[in-house]
């Protein structure tokens, strides 16, 4: 049985989330340069607009077709034509790597934390930071928790931390982490000067 993830408070978004690990993936893949919450709800405008949220569909559709559909208002992301390209790459990536299914980066072989976390580094679009927060999503929500996972994912797997999308739960949780990251932004501007 899926867990039911919280993450951007609108029902139909958290529910793809929670059934559709592409859907997660592309969500965390949006996760940059606007709030948190609502990146995680562009894979739900993608299935609108598909009819249905499907990594080969994605995959196999015309790149500039999908970027035109990722950029439709309300678009996906304010950079919705850079971002509809690396969803499509993304897609693409998951489809040649793993058959299409997003699960095997933590299944295949039985990895161990440090393995997860490399394989989320391969991903188009996935940095280190991002991979780590990714990770800790899955091990603290999603109960996904190979050896090593909390210290793979660096502070963003600390139990009871609220730093990322990992620790949202819902609207009291999401304020936290907007709120940690408002003192975090403040320190490093401090700390600049």
């Amino acid at each position: 049985m899926a867990r039911t993830l919280r993450l951007t408070g609108d029902p139909a978004a958290d529910a793809l989330l929670s059934t559709d690990r592409f859907a997660l993936l592309t969500g965390m893949l949006l996760d940059q340069q606007m709030a948190m919450d609502i990146a995680f709800i562009g894979p739900r405008k993608i299935a609108d607009r598909m009819d249905g949220f499907d990594v080969h569909r994605i995959a196999q559709s015309d790149l500039q077709e999908f970027v035109e559909l990722c950029v439709t208002k309300p678009a996906i992301h304010r950079y919705g034509g850079a971002m509809g390209r690396r969803v499509h790459e993304l897609a693409q990536f998951i489809v040649s790597r793993y058959a299409g299914r997003t699960d095997r980066i933590w299944k295949t072989g039985k990895p161990d934390g440090t393995e997860v976390l490399r394989r989320l580094k391969e991903l188009p679009g996935f940095g280190d930071q991002k991979s780590r927060i990714f990770l800790a999503l899955l091990g603290k929500q999603l109960g996904v928790r190979p050896e090593g996972w909390r210290e793979a994912a660096g502070p963003y797997g600390e139990d009871g931390s609220r730093r990322s999308i990992a620790d949202v739960t819902g609207p009291e949780s999401l304020q936290e982490v907007r709120a940690f990251k408002k003192a975090a932004k403040l320190a490093n501007a401090a700390s600049a000067t």
